[in-house]
């Protein structure tokens, strides 16, 4: 008899039960739908399901473990995909109307290498339109909630995808960060988010790139372990992405997962300037630090090593340019899109030439003073989030910690990381007095994923938060 109900089960307890004959992949399957259609109409947060192809494929993965011959160690284990990646059969809308009646012909490379490793994929969920936002919401979709407050967000714009692995739906989700994306989410639903480096995953076959080479793949899911099984899966070169070509040997992270690293030098930076924290994430990201310090590691509080300023002056015009292109890609998507992302267009399409190109130069420039910056320390610490999760149908909140913020002043810790394309992950952190999650990011050093995840597998051994659940209406 298990200990628990299957839909609190990590995905390696699953496949030990595939395993040991004690639940089939049918089984389990037959158990998530029927959860999804209990709790996720309070969430929104799947917006379509594949029960034909999900259902073959959880068939052909009980086959294969019932002669021996398991794929590995995701093998008839559900995965909800991100609506701005494409999956063949499914639609792949990227949260607009403009899309809705897109269906790929066939699965975008890292979902490719998901479904050649068994994993079953089960449906896509929601995101914000163009997922340029932080928040979930759109017009073709509607609202996504945060299981631990349903009347908060889950941030964004995997929003959907952390509400999925949150509430119990799916064990794992695929999400994508362009600044954060992976991240935030994580850290507003009590999640382990995974930003890989630069060309750690390969991409191809999928929308176009808006945000320059900023944005990856990665998992979301409830514990450390699985979350590398879901990113070995993908990981690897492939000759349709060049910056995926660097040696494959580095790119297997669950060999020498339960072996705890060496003692390393951590730069805490718990604020970055005078942008405001709200005090409950202040606190509980320093409680984290103390125990990465009582663990042997070598914490010191400082700040930045180098300069953000004219990132952060850059960001908005990247994602205006990235939709002007769309729009020049497709000049009658202005007729659908929400009338903000038509204005990102219209200043988009303003911005000269050499402009844009200072803002590429000053990208290299950053990612070389981040380089030298990590001849220093081993690992960045940081908040996820500056803000708790606020009301689900606001794009932001307007204060934290009583000051007036604008769009990106819950943002402020993330985008950096996929500027300069280091690996980093969030983890979850002691949650705020009410009970709402926190998260807290480490970053580590370009390409370094495998030492940077044994380093949060060590820490989720020390402060375990994977049997926190939140409460919902029907289980």
């Amino acid at each position: 008899m298990r200990a628990f109900p299957l839909w609190k089960q990590s995905a390696s307890e699953i496949t030990a039960l595939f395993a040991a004959g004690a639940l089939s992949p049918v089984e389990l399957l037959a158990e998530v739908k029927t959860r999804i259609e209990r709790i996720n109409p309070s969430l929104n947060a799947i917006v379509a399901l594949d029960d034909e192809g999900a259902t073959a494929a959880a068939r052909q993965s009980e086959a294969r473990w019932q002669r021996g011959a398991a794929l590995g160690p995701l093998d008839g284990i559900p995965i909800t995909v991100k609506e701005n990646l494409l999956v063949k059969g499914l639609p792949a809308t990227w949260g607009s109307r403009f899309f809705a009646d897109h269906q790929p012909a066939a699965d975008e490379l890292p979902v490719a290498r998901l479904r050649a490793q068994g994993a079953v994929l089960l449906g896509k969920t929601n995101a914000p339109e163009l997922t340029l936002e932080g928040y979930t919401a759109n017009l073709l979709f509607g609202t996504t909630r945060n299981p631990w407050d349903l009347d908060l967000t889950p941030g964004g714009s995997s929003g959907g995808a952390a509400a999925s692995v949150a509430a119990g739906l799916t064990p794992l989700a695929l999400g994508t960060d362009g600044g954060g994306s992976i991240r935030r989410p994580a850290a507003h639903t009590g999640l382990v988010g995974v930003k890989p480096s630069i060309g750690w995953v390969a991409r191809g076959g999928g929308f176009p790139n808006i945000l320059l080479d900023f944005e990856v793949v990665g998992p979301l899911a409830r514990r450390v372990g699985d979350a590398v099984d879901m990113l070995d899966a993908m990981a690897g070169p492939n000759r349709r992405d060049r910056k995926s070509l660097f040696p494959p040997a580095t790119r297997h992270c669950a060999a020498g997962l339960d072996r705890p690293p060496d003692s390393r030098r951590i730069l805490f930076v718990p604020k970055f300037g005078n942008n405001p924290v709200d005090p409950a994430i202040d606190a509980s990201v320093r409680r984290a630090a103390g125990v990465l310090e009582a663990m042997g590691h070598r914490v010191e509080e400082g700040e930045l090593p180098f300069d953000v300023r004219a990132l952060n002056e850059a960001w908005p015009v990247i994602a205006e340019v990235g939709v002007a292109y769309l729009m020049h890609l497709h000049p009658e998507a202005g007729e659908t899109f929400a009338e903000r992302f038509v204005a990102m267009g219209d200043r988009g399409s303003l911005v000269p030439a050499y402009r844009y190109l200072e803002i590429l130069e000053m990208i290299d420039r950053f990612r070389q003073d981040v380089a030298e910056a990590f001849r220093h320390v081993d690992v960045i610490m940081t908040p996820s989030i500056a803000a708790l999760s606020w009301r689900a149908e606001a794009a932001y909140p307007e204060t934290i910690n009583g000051r007036k913020v604008g769009p990106r002043g819950h943002a402020v810790f993330t985008g950096w990381v996929n500027a300069c394309g280091h690996p980093a992950v969030s983890l979850p952190a002691e949650p705020a007095p009410g009970g709402l999650p926190i998260g807290f990011q480490l970053v580590g050093d370009f390409a370094a994923d495998s030492d940077l995840l044994r380093l949060a597998a060590a820490y989720e051994r020390a402060a375990p938060w994977h049997d926190k659940w939140p409460l919902l209406p029907g289980g």
